[in-house]
């Protein structure tokens, strides 16, 4: 899908979905994944390889035992799990390395995974749920990479997103939102997951989904991942807000979000012991 006209005008690159992704997004299009190829395609890069391995090691994953290939972790963590990792890995890869840029990656990595296996027990696309909590701050990254000087002062004097959205209105004449939607959509992300990136500070500071948006499960899902990553003891009230916007159950949202939460808690917690 190309990129948006008014983005293209701003002159900020969007960038390219790197080759590797593009046939990792072919091989998760056919119904029937051939786990051997997707296997194949994440080792033939070695440096991917690496850090795919890397990152279903952490504790995040909750694995008893250390992973010590690509196929191992498909098995243990399934297809989709571990193309979305591969994805962190290859967004990340296209972005220059910065101190300012890791809590968003870090941020990334729990709310992707958050929003995937929230996804699962609400039995709402977790594949577009994890790709949207990936790359839902990843306009900053766009932004760093464009003017990193212009952009520093910005992340440094913003106190909340909302505050962040109008300091790059006011310097670049677009905001990260935009430039994370415009990212999503040159990468073939579902709409569903476009839509949850390009409204989600919305939808965090007020709790009301948008209304132009014919399936709004994502971003109520990106509600409840933000709501677990920053204050927990609010999650029921921003369930009873958002679940019935998405024609999603209340009560069942919670239980399936308490699950998710108490999965990741115990495999820290192991990880600890």
């Amino acid at each position: 899908m190309p990129v948006d006209p008014q983005l293209r005008s701003l002159n900020i690159d969007v960038p390219a979905q790197p080759e590797a992704l593009v046939k990792l997004s072919l091989l998760l299009a056919d119904d029937d994944v051939n786990l051997q190829a997707l296997s194949a395609l994440v080792t033939s890069d070695m440096a991917l390889a690496s850090a795919v391995l890397k990152a279903v090691n952490s504790s995040l994953y909750g694995l008893s035992g250390r992973v010590q290939s690509v196929q191992q972790a498909i098995t243990y963590l399934g297809t989709r799990e571990v193309a979305a990792v591969t994805f962190e890995m290859g967004l990340k890869a296209v972005f220059p390395t910065a101190p300012e840029l890791d809590p968003v990656w870090e941020r990334a990595s729990v709310r992707g995974l958050l929003m995937g296996r929230i996804g699962m027990a609400l039995s709402v696309d977790p594949w577009a749920a994890h790709s949207a909590g990936l790359f839902e701050e990843c306009g900053k990254a766009v932004l760093f990479r464009h003017a990193s000087e212009r952009y520093r002062p910005l992340l440094r004097a913003a106190e909340s997103d909302e505050d962040l959205l109008l300091l790059e209105q006011d310097e670049f004449g677009v905001s990260h939102d935009a430039l994370g939607a415009a990212l999503c959509e040159t990468w073939g992300l579902a709409p569903a997951a476009v839509n949850s990136v390009r409204y989600h500070v919305m939808v965090n500071a007020t709790l009301q989904l948008p209304m132009q948006v014919p399936r709004r499960a994502i971003c109520a899902i990106s509600a409840l991942a933000n709501a677990l990553m920053t204050d927990p003891d609010t999650l029921d009230a921003v369930a009873g807000k958002v679940a019935p916007q998405a024609e999603l159950d209340p009560l069942l949202v919670v239980r399936g979000v308490r699950r998710v939460q108490e999965q990741i808690e115990n495999a820290v917690a192991r990880e600890r012991a």
